[in-house]
């Protein structure tokens, strides 16, 4: 499991994005499901916390997730749902994320609508793979709030089902961010997200080509002098005789 459960903290010190009342979420159908999560480091540990109270699970998860890839730990972004069919993470506008005008960044709700896709991708991606961004676009439609937004990432079973089936493949994940002290109908930000995703075994093999690409050139750079001064050597020697 790559020490990931290993990343769960023995207490929960460090202040933690504040939750919001149901009433106050905006609401997303959670797409059904019948397939059961796959294994890997990132199902295994949502495992271990399933029997957990909802806000603890929520909580452990922010921190355990927030040591795996630190600097979106540094944001504060809190992981409210996370699951094979939907991941929902958050992020309250505090000062240390804010713009010139008191907004959430654009940065940090990129970064917010990246970790939502990222890891309901992750968590049915089979752990002989490995994922990694391959494009976005992030369109503001209008002013966000000053309050709290949260990003949900949705994925059906015919989604998971081909990442599951195609050892090496890419797909926009959707994601919807949600501005959750506005009344407005209008959505304030469209994100597409394009993932891919390709076996370890070929990322390891690239890397090794490389190195022995460079190998090769270093190899023929320490053998040209050697090969001058032979030639150097047996030109003298031929003119001694």
């Amino acid at each position: 499991m790559s020490g990931l459960l290993k990343k769960l903290p023995a207490k929960l010190t460090n202040k933690l994005p504040a939750k919001v009342s149901d009433s106050t979420k905006s609401s997303v159908e959670k797409p059904s499901s019948t397939l059961k999560p796959i294994s890997n480091q990132f199902t295994k540990l949502l495992s271990v916390t399933k029997y957990l109270p909802a806000g603890a699970r929520s909580s452990i998860l922010s921190k355990a997730f927030g040591k795996v890839v630190p600097y979106v730990g540094t944001t504060g972004i809190y992981y409210e749902t996370v699951e094979p069919n939907q991941v929902v993470v958050s992020l309250n506008n505090n000062k240390a994320v804010q713009n010139h005008i008191g907004s959430i960044h654009a940065v940090a709700i990129t970064l917010l609508a990246e970790t939502a896709t990222g890891f309901i991708l992750g968590l049915n991606l089979p752990s002989d793979r490995i994922l990694l961004i391959k494009s976005y676009s992030v369109n503001f439609h209008r002013p966000i709030k000053k309050g709290q937004i949260a990003a949900v990432a949705s994925l059906s079973d015919e989604q998971r089902l081909n990442i599951l089936n195609t050892p090496k493949g890419e797909m926009i994940i959707p994601c919807v961010i949600k501005d959750r002290e506005s009344d407005s109908d209008r959505d304030p930000i469209v994100v597409e997200m394009t993932w891919a995703w390709i076996p370890k075994a070929e990322l390891e093999a690239r890397r090794q080509g490389k190195a022995s690409e460079k190998d090769a050139e270093d190899d023929t750079k320490t053998e040209a002098p050697i090969e001058e001064s032979d030639a150097s050597s047996t030109q003298n020697n031929s003119a001694d005789k």
